[in-house]
């Protein structure tokens, strides 16, 4: 990332001194990668003179882009532009690309297009963007397995070149119906006489085009795979994903996470106007605003003991900040099993009963300690056991919310790692403030 870095400084200094006729020389070199990384990380207005100065193949640039950041600079083109800059992507990509386009946009830019390429886009256009089909390709190679290993190489040959990433043939039947996989490897080291048949991996399951991405990830991963067949409810092949679409989405959902951790969306710019990104920060800010005064009025319920035992306002953030810390360990550790698929209802009481003992446990440790801190600080032995009783209830709720929380937020279609944050806060806030105050109020007064 260094040479991207060098990049960006010299872009500064030749927008700083209007110097844009050597932008287009000095990205030359650059991946269309790189250069969407390099367009990310420049103000609006800079982005925009580097875009139009550019003279380099803009499809593959916009490809690599984020959603936010595209959107932007595809508003600043025409319809015949976005079509011929969608013809030489991958159908995957050209799809992602104009469903960031406003309805009437995406006819515009469809008409402009030649009937092939926009057959080969309505194919998966077709499908949601988070689903095997939205994902796919429709550049594969289909052969039939009746023919032999030589016509097959024959007919490669024919071929220009092969799609990217082709390390197998698919196999269909006179309908088009999905039979079975060739590998590029058994069609070069075997005899030519042989037919497809017998060299067929049927065992290659396809993958419904209906399939979120999410689960299309997990295949992947747990099978090895650098490419794999869609087909559609009736056995059609439709086309095939590959290895590379599968890490933009796993990175798509670990930047997801982090963000959503924050009540931020990846796809935001990080160089948008002030006023775009306080929008968008604005209700998240809102909402934790409105917990923040729920926790307080639970505090002011207990005034009274608060004005009587003044250390009690001193001991309280220990307790609601154990409860928090330990609530967001559990709460990851369930909202990552989720995504792996390896939570489900069968032992999600198993794993609620183990976060609670591992509470327990933790909870009567840390109480010893913090009580202990708290009677050679404060010289009362009551205030002690009252702070290390309120530090086990509130690790107890802590484990029970951070399990449960993410769990019942999916069921309700809301993204846990969205929500859950915001709300195990609450919950651990409320808690620790009531147990520790209410047994102050029993048993100190």
């Amino acid at each position: 990332m260094t040479v991207v870095s060098n990049t960006v400084d010299r872009l500064h200094t030749l927008l700083d001194d209007e110097k844009y006729d050597e932008i287009n020389p000095l990205l030359a070199d650059c991946h269309p990668a790189e250069i969407a990384h390099i367009l990310e990380s420049l103000p609006i207005k800079q982005r925009r003179i580097v875009w139009s100065s550019t003279a380099l193949e803009q499809g593959d640039i916009l490809s690599h882009l984020n959603d936010a950041v595209r959107t932007e600079l595809m508003q600043t083109m025409h319809p015949t532009e976005v079509a011929a800059a969608t013809e030489e992507m991958e159908a995957d990509d050209a799809a992602d690309l104009l469903q960031d386009l406003p309805g009437q946009v995406i006819e515009e830019v469809l008409l402009a297009m030649d009937e092939q390429h926009r057959w080969r886009l309505a194919q998966v256009l077709f499908y949601p963007e988070d689903t095997a089909g939205g994902l796919m390709n429709t550049d594969t190679l289909t052969i039939r397995a009746d023919v032999t290993l030589d016509v097959v190489l024959r007919y490669l040959r024919l071929h220009a070149e092969l799609p990217e990433r082709t390390d197998t043939l698919m196999v269909v039947d006179r309908d088009n119906y999905y039979q079975g996989v060739l590998l590029i490897t058994d069609l070069l080291t075997h005899d030519p006489e042989l037919e497809v048949q017998q060299l067929l991996l049927s065992k290659i399951e396809p993958i419904p085009a209906h399939l979120s991405t999410h689960e299309v990830a997990r295949l992947f991963e747990q099978r090895d795979l650098v490419s794999a067949p869609v087909i559609d409810e009736e056995g059609l092949l439709l086309g095939r994903i590959t290895v590379d679409d599968v890490v933009d989405v796993i990175r798509a959902e670990a930047d997801h996470t982090i963000m959503s951790s924050a009540g931020l969306d990846e796809e935001d710019d990080m160089f948008a106007p002030a006023l775009t990104t306080t929008r968008h920060r604005a209700i998240w800010l809102g909402i934790n605003l409105l917990t923040a005064f729920l926790a307080a009025w639970v505090i002011g319920l207990f005034e009274a003991t608060l004005e009587q035992i003044v250390a009690l306002a001193v001991l309280m953030p220990v307790v609601a900040s154990m409860g928090g810390i330990a609530g967001s360990q559990t709460l990851t550790v369930v909202i990552r099993g989720m995504a792996l698929g390896k939570v489900t209802d069968s032992n999600t009481p198993w794993l609620l009963r183990r976060e609670l003992f591992v509470s327990i446990i933790n909870g009567v440790l840390w109480a010893l300690v913090v009580a202990g801190i708290a009677i050679l600080w404060f010289g009362d032995i009551q205030l002690g056991i009252v702070i290390g009783c309120a530090i086990v209830v509130n690790l107890l709720f802590a484990a029970f919310s951070g399990t449960l929380i993410p769990l019942l937020l999916k069921r309700l279609s809301i993204d846990p790692a969205l929500a859950g944050g915001v709300i195990l806060t609450t919950v651990t806030d409320v808690v620790g403030f009531a147990a520790f105050l209410g047994l102050a109020t029993l048993f100190l007064l």
